[in-house]
């Protein structure tokens, strides 16, 4: 076992401090964790072989999670190896294999991971006891659970699948800058300026990279004049119209939209790594890749509109792996489905 020190300054941990915790046993795990699992400043979570297909979602207050879920499961789940098809339209719960036994002074927050959100799975971190969805409090003891909900596509997942991710703080970090995020619609490659999910696809494989031909899941948007008119239940995606650059010694989330700027949610995964569109990460020209989803009522959109806000924390240090060295799927990204579906073409 190793001892972990709280550091002296408030911020995101980054790789090493993660690394840090789990050989101290602060995050423990049904099975030994991934040689990739940890992220420069986050850890990406797994799910186990236990789910409930559920018929609400839930927050569970005062009670455990699995009390909860007792009074609103439908049936209970083992997730096969082979994998299991979690339908759209449908609420899932699962335990991840990951379980925290935070020291004071730490708490986390979980947000999708970006694969996730471009494909509208729709995933929520709960906890025992827990009074929101997404944050863990400082000092919590005890297991994860995920609440699943696919929204445009049905899904295929198994033991092992991950889905969101963790970031792990201390203290309660300032917030260094808000940046707005505008949206492009500018005719890109191929003519092309988004995507609208397609309702009645088949089922896409979360473990199957470049497994999927997009003109199955995806309808091209070409537009001329600059703007798109956004239709009630529909998913789309766009890209950001400025580059996005995280600085090597902090991190950021992009939050969904508030009402004072449109009727529509944008990017449900927000976290940026540190290194994500740098000269020295290798990933200069980096857009950021919005996920869009209006409510109610048709909302048209501009180009350059702002659409979302991009909040920046500091690290505790700066990590030992920058976002994208040794290999990823969206460093240097324009306008990009998820790393399930081959380039289009």
């Amino acid at each position: 076992m190793t001892s972990f020190q709280i550091p002296a300054r408030s911020g995101i941990l980054p790789f090493q401090g993660i690394e840090t915790l789990i050989a101290a046993g602060a995050i423990a795990a049904d099975t030994p964790f991934d040689p990739d699992q940890v992220q420069p400043a986050s850890l990406d979570l797994r799910l186990s072989d236990q789910a409930w297909r559920v018929r609400a979602s839930f927050l569970p207050g005062r009670r455990k999670v699995e009390e909860r879920i007792a009074d609103v499961a439908m049936h209970a789940i083992d997730l096969p190896a082979g994998g299991y098809v979690m339908e759209k339209g449908c609420v899932y719960i699962a335990r991840l294999q990951e379980r925290l036994s935070l020291p004071k002074g730490l708490n986390a927050r979980a947000n999708p991971k970006s694969s996730t959100g471009r494909v509208d799975v729709f995933v929520r971190l709960l906890t025992d006891q827990g009074a929101s969805f997404d944050d863990v409090d400082e000092g919590y003891d005890g297991p994860l659970y995920l609440e699943i909900a696919p929204q445009t596509f049905s899904i295929l997942v198994k033991p092992g699948t991950r889905l969101n991710q963790l970031r792990l703080k201390a203290g309660e970090p300032a917030k260094l800058e808000t940046r707005s995020v505008g949206v492009d619609l500018r005719a890109g490659e191929h003519g092309i300026v988004g995507y609208r999910g397609r309702r009645h696809a088949g089922v896409v494989d979360m473990d199957h990279i470049d497994g999927h031909d997009p003109r199955d899941f995806w309808e091209p948007l070409t537009l001329r004049r600059g703007e798109l008119l956004l239709d009630p239940g529909e998913f789309y995606i766009l890209a950001s119209s400025d580059d996005v650059e995280i600085p090597v010694d902090q991190a950021a989330e992009m939050t969904p939209i508030d009402p004072s700027v449109g009727e529509f949610r944008v990017h449900y995964a927000g976290f940026f790594d540190p290194g994500f569109g740098t000269d020295e990460a290798h990933g200069a020209g980096s857009k950021g890749v919005l996920e869009v989803r209006t409510h109610d009522t048709p909302f048209l959109l501009e180009h350059g509109q702002t659409v979302a806000r991009l909040v920046y924390e500091p690290l505790t240090e700066r990590p030992a792996r920058l976002y994208g060295e040794g290999g990823s799927h969206y460093q240097s990204q324009g306008l990009k489905l998820s790393k399930h579906f081959r380039p289009w073409g």
